[in-house]
């Protein structure tokens, strides 16, 4: 049976080696390069069915931090995403697992050690290095605040991020290719469904989450 897993890293380098590395252990293996969430969001619809997983990058062109993470959770429910970063701090990796992702995969591993990870990631574990805490050491109110941002569909995400990069709402419609009646009716339900009265304090709260970072 063909494992097919989407690389979502802008570096040529990082997914030559990732499928070096992991043609070793998944002979039948078909890997889907993305090098955006532009090209994610485009690639994976047609073909869920077949994924059987999502390595993300936290900084591509686009969208940056964990607002990635949370739109592919939030359009994807049934494919596993897991994080392949050069960030390797605690917080970042405990908070990646907090708020949903399958795995994290520091870019310092060796490319062998990267595979064995993304094999036992494929076999349903929850991957991070051994050397970190597990989600107690999240604050349960960032627990909270990323349940509420996991309510949001993903187009409403990714004007959450706009937001958060100070776009305002004719400039997001034009981006996303919608009406702006459209943007303001989202911006009403993300403020809704964040319980905040403002964009202001919205942008405040994503922030809180990283999703810029």
């Amino acid at each position: 049976m063909t494992t097919r897993i989407v690389i979502g890293d802008d570096h040529p380098l990082v997914q030559a080696a990732l499928q070096s590395a992991l043609s070793s252990v998944l002979p039948d293996l078909e890997i889907i390069p993305c090098q955006s969430l532009d090209e994610i969001l485009a690639a994976v619809p047609d073909r869920i069915a077949e994924i059987d997983l999502i390595l993300l990058d936290l900084t591509m062109p686009g969208v940056q931090g964990f607002a990635a993470l949370f739109i592919l959770l939030a359009q994807f429910p049934t494919v596993p995403v897991a994080i392949i970063s050069a960030r390797q701090d605690a917080a970042t990796i405990r908070r990646a697992i907090a708020y949903g992702a399958s795995g994290y995969i520091p870019k310092s591993l060796g490319l062998p050690a990267m595979a064995e990870a993304i094999t036992r990631i494929l076999g349903g574990e929850i991957w991070m290095p051994p050397n970190i805490g597990g989600r107690g050491s999240v604050q349960s109110e960032d627990v909270e605040l990323a349940a509420r941002a996991a309510s949001l569909s993903a187009q409403q995400l990714r004007i959450l991020a706009m937001i958060v990069d100070g776009k305002l709402n004719k400039q997001i419609a034009g981006e996303l290719g919608i009406a702006e009646q459209t943007v303001k009716g989202h911006v009403s339900t993300i403020l809704r469904k964040l319980d905040v009265g403002s964009r202001t304090q919205a942008a405040v709260l994503a922030e809180r989450l990283a999703f810029g970072r």
